[in-house]
């Protein structure tokens, strides 16, 4: 076993939840909260999803809950959260489907392959229909949500399609700022490459090089399969996928298995013990300083918005007199 590579392995671990912290950052412009602050809440939620199972549900809504309590507007935190979940997700597919189609010429095709694709198509029909609704035919979709809400009890069906408006309107804006998508897009897939690039330097430790398109598949095909909520952030699923799969690429069992469950302690673990001490360092009273210096940007970023909408609103009732 080597040392130095565990060490490097836990270090690019490290670099990928900073990542995701630059990814929270860029899809909570304008005005978004510190990275350090960021960062905690992203562990916070992290070590929920770890310890409960129903996906990443539960640490979603850990994640809403810190966010809204330091002064975060509740449609920039539901806008946020999902651009950040669902556009994760969408990069982590692509990467996938592309390590596939080199990989199938080269080393044959796993029923398993299947499951994954069907998956990822599933996710890319969700993701462009729910665009669709919110930009396209968003205010058809909203009056028939509003509808139904109204017969659900406990719902309010207004403070709900008030908060679906806001992010479709946020949803608009982020569509318009190519710039913003595609740093979104960069750290997005920075986090899954650093993390695959953790588990490649886990097995190398044992002393197996794996080439990086058989990892690039058995990491995509685990992370996919790992998102049905069977288990806490798929835990056994992982596991389960990535050892025989890199068993069929040639990997001896045993490194595997010591690679692989090396690489877990890290990447499930041990986020557990350091998102429970993120999420009571977020929770102490040396935060509430902090909470009344960020609901400046955010309403200065809300005064800049209403500003450009009366512009807007002003230049077109010109043009209509015109």
């Amino acid at each position: 076993m080597n040392i130095v590579g565990l060490v490097i392995g836990a270090a690019l671990e490290v670099l990928s939840l900073v990542a995701y912290a630059e990814l929270s950052h860029t899809v909570f412009s304008p005005g978004p909260p510190r990275r350090s602050v960021l960062f905690r809440v992203n562990m916070s939620s992290l070590a929920v999803s770890h310890v409960l199972p129903g996906g990443t549900a539960p640490g979603t809504a850990v994640g809403y809950r810190l966010l809204t309590e330091l002064g975060v507007p509740s449609g920039t935190v539901a806008f946020g959260l999902a651009t950040q979940g669902v556009g994760s997700a969408v990069v982590l597919n692509a990467i996938f489907w592309l390590a596939l189609l080199i990989s199938i010429p080269l080393t044959g095709y796993n029923p398993l392959y299947g499951f994954a694709a069907i998956a990822g198509i599933i996710l890319f029909a969700l993701f462009a229909g729910t665009v669709l609704l919110l930009t396209r035919g968003q205010r058809q979709g909203l009056d028939r949500l509003h509808s139904w809400a109204d017969k659900v009890p406990l719902v309010n069906a207004d403070k709900l399609t008030s908060l679906l408006q806001t992010i479709a309107d946020r949803l608009q804006i982020l569509l318009r700022d190519r710039a913003l998508v595609r740093h979104a897009t960069v750290w997005a897939a920075a986090n899954w490459l650093f993390d695959a690039s953790s588990l490649w330097v886990f097995i190398f430790a044992f002393h197996h090089v794996v080439s990086p398109i058989d990892l690039l598949v058995a990491y995509g095909l685990a992370n996919i399969l790992a998102v049905i909520p069977i288990t806490p952030s798929g835990l056994g699923v992982v596991e389960g996928v990535l050892i025989p799969t890199f068993v069929g690429f040639g990997v001896p069992k045993t490194i595997a298995t010591l690679g692989v469950l090396s690489y877990r302690l890290v990447n499930f673990w041990l986020p557990i013990p350091a998102g429970g001490a993120a999420y009571l360092s977020l929770k102490s009273g040396g935060n509430r300083r902090f909470r009344g210096r960020l609901r400046v940007p955010f309403r200065r970023a809300r005064a800049a918005a209403g500003r450009r909408a009366d512009a807007s609103a002003a230049g077109k009732v010109a043009a209509d007199k015109q």
